[in-house]
């Protein structure tokens, strides 16, 4: 399916690994439940 050309993507490098942050964290929480993306809808 073609990009609309109206829709501009994230630019991924802005965003960190998750698991990075939470680990670098681990002495400040507790992680209870993790969460997963299951779908992204942009329009």
């Amino acid at each position: 399916m073609p990009k609309d050309a109206d829709v501009i993507d994230e630019t991924p490098q802005a965003y960190k690994p998750i698991n990075d942050v939470m680990n670098a964290q681990r002495h400040l929480i507790e992680i209870v439940h993790t969460l997963r993306q299951v779908v992204c809808v942009k329009g």
